[in-house]
């Protein structure tokens, strides 16, 4: 037997533009979790009939769900359209239904008799209406739950409702991560169809979008959620590990020095030796294991080894040259004698074995990025370790879509009149994905073609780790990556729209491939949307892919003066800045206009203001000389 599978859609305007609002779906999921049916779909839409429709059609006619349950639009208000909405879906009526929540409503609330519930099946899932309120929805659902069991012989899905038991479900399955292979990870929840189908006519096309708004915390939390490391492998250490990921705690495999040695510039003695002339001794004249004799010190430079029975180092300083040695034209060739000036005591400039690092220390922990900067690296040539295991890093594949693109370098004449416009997107994100190190893969510029969609999307997600598009995102006829990626590639899309500015039509999507799940990120077509969105939500996921630590992944936040006004948006709004380091601190000066197809705004820029969205009755602009949030993009520059 499967657990049963329930979907649940929220209808309501208010929570459709802010679905933090929505309190009567996770009511929903909350009660059934509780009684042990697997949620598989929350979805929050406006009170829209054919959008309603729309969604109880697709989730029945994909099969993934034994029980539909909506919330809200049941009433009389003008805008109140849910039983006209799916009232003509309906094949069977459960009037039995109906009547059970009627009853159990009106025993509480009076008001309830102005309800028009709908219950019935749609192909083989069964289909109710609740009210809109939490607590009528708690009443109905208290009614249902405890009558739902003689439904057997009654209504058709009935029974999948029923069987509740946490065997594993037949259609659950597992996925290894695209060359993952040290985590396995739970089947992705199926996908819901909610993209136009661009095989049927223009007018069928959306009017709006049926992709909930989110947060872009929910967006952020969505990502790193559904992405995790590549695979893991050996490799020597060198300069190419730059970038990569340590997959093990790295040891000292010998004390660091392994023999006492000195750092300084000078000559090896005994302490007991006071001030006095000596003969001096090279590595080329005495060897390191016989002792030193008595009259003489040891020439040494910072990082060599003491020689046998030397104890201390006197610095160069500290001495005097006495004599030389000369060749046979008289000229001096060597130190001969030299002079010490002072007594030093014991172990002066010299560090002892295992004073750096003991054997088996702890030298590089399991997760540590190595940076560019060269420290890790430096660390791993000075314990002496030849290989280590790191994550790898992922491959982007990137394209534009678009007819109007040209490229820069192969331009291809248009027809009529129209110019065209040239693709900035691939160049920029190109080069700030090579600058950051990874390897891209540039699939050019696709036509707004679905067969020509389908074919470069597939090579992509056969040949990279991620998939990297920009343009097609939107609510155009044309827009055709959100139907390819659910119709044609069987992929889930976890978020196709975010609350901020720029960006609104970012759409992170994963798609199943023979090696594991492979994410997609479809971003604005707009310049500066495109890179925005890129270092916030993009480089997150290349973060985790590379086996970053997820409190790592994002790009570090810091506080900064304003030096130029910024007026507030109803969205969360991310402004390009330069950002300077002063006396005073960090100040953030605007690029000017912020319009997402001006990508100029983003020249020079290093930072991103993050600008509260502006409250109803709240100001509304931050003004220069106060402290806000800002994403670090770039390096810092000196005021």
């Amino acid at each position: 037997m499967s657990q049963a599978r329930v979907a649940i859609l929220t209808v309501s305007d208010t929570a459709a533009a802010d679905t933090t609002l929505d309190k009567s779906g996770p009511t929903i999921r909350e009660v059934l979790a509780g009684a042990g049916y697997e949620c598989r779909h929350l979805l929050v839409v406006p009170d829209d009939e054919p959008r309603i429709r729309h969604t109880v059609q697709t989730w029945a006619d994909q099969g993934d769900v034994d029980w539909i349950v909506t919330t809200g639009g049941t009433g009389f208000g003008v805008r109140d359209r849910t039983p006209e909405a799916i009232r003509p879906l309906i094949e069977r009526e459960a009037p039995g239904l109906v009547h059970l929540m009627m009853a159990a409503s009106l025993q509480k609330t009076p008001m309830a008799a102005l309800a028009r519930p709908v219950a019935g099946t749609v192909k083989d899932t069964l289909v109710v209406t609740l009210p809109g309120s939490v607590k009528a929805v708690r009443e109905n659902l208290e009614a249902l739950l405890g009558e739902i069991r003689k439904l057997h012989s009654d209504v058709p899905g009935a029974s999948a409702v029923n069987e509740s038991v946490q065997s594993e479900h037949t259609h659950a399955h597992h996925h290894h991560h695209h060359h993952h292979h040290d985590h396995d990870h739970h089947a992705p929840q199926p996908r819901t169809a909610l993209s136009h189908d661009p095989s049927q006519p223009v007018t069928t096309r959306h009017r709006e979008s049926p992709y909930p708004l989110v947060t872009v915390e929910e967006a952020l939390a969505s990502i790193l959620k559904e992405v995790e490391p590549l695979s893991i492998a050996e490799q020597p250490v060198t300069p190419q590990l730059k970038g990569h990921v340590l997959a093990e705690d790295v040891h000292a495999p010998q004390d660091v020095p392994s023999t006492s040695t000195t750092s300084v510039d000078g000559y090896a003695l005994r302490s007991t030796d006071p001030p006095g002339i000596y003969k001096v001794v090279t590595a080329k004249t005495h060897n390191l294991s016989d002792a030193l004799p008595a009259g003489t010190i040891f020439r040494i430079n910072t990082g060599g080894p003491l020689p046998a029975g030397a104890d201390t180092i006197i610095m160069v300083e500290d001495t005097r040259l006495h004599s030389t040695h000369k060749d046979a034209t008289g000229a001096d060739v060597e130190e001969a004698a030299v002079e010490t000036l002072v007594a030093v005591p014991p172990g002066e400039n010299v560090r002892a074995p295992g004073s750096d690092t003991r054997q088996g220390a702890l030298a590089l922990e399991h997760g540590q990025v190595l940076h560019a900067a060269g420290g890790e690296i430096g660390t791993l040539a000075f314990v002496g370790r030849r290989r280590v295991r790191v994550y790898a890093k992922p491959v982007v594949a990137l394209l534009s879509t678009g007819n109007e693109l040209l490229d820069l370098q192969d331009p291809k004449p248009m027809l009529g009149e129209w110019g065209g416009i040239w693709d900035t997107n691939r160049p920029s994100l190109q080069a700030v994905l090579e600058g950051m190190g990874y390897r891209v893969i540039d699939l050019g510029i696709v036509p707004d073609d679905l067969d020509a969609h389908v074919a470069v999307l597939k090579q992509g997600l056969e040949e990279a780790d991620l998939l990297l598009t920009t343009g097609g995102t939107s609510m155009g006829a044309s827009d055709l990556l959100k139907p390819v990626i659910e119709r044609h590639l069987g992929g889930t899309i976890h978020f196709g729209r975010v609350k901020v500015k720029p960006g609104k039509p970012t759409t992170f999507a994963t798609v199943p491939t023979p090696a594991g799940r492979v994410p997609v990120f479809a971003l604005p077509g707009n310049p500066a949307s495109a890179l925005v969105t890129f270092h916030i939500f993009v480089l997150p996921a290349l973060r985790m892919l590379g086996g970053w630590p997820e409190a790592q992944c994002q790009l570090p936040r810091v506080k900064v003066q304003l030096r130029d006004s910024m007026r507030l948006d109803p969205r969360l709004e991310y402004h390009r800045v330069v950002i300077k380091a002063g006396s005073g601190g960090l100040v953030a000066y605007s690029t000017g206009g912020q319009r997402s197809s001006r990508v100029a705004s983003l020249s020079g820029a290093n930072g991103l203001v993050a600008l509260p969205p502006r409250a109803s009755e709240g100001p509304s602009e931050l003004k220069a000389g106060e402290v806000a949030e800002a994403v670090v993009i770039g390096e810092l520059q000196m005021q």
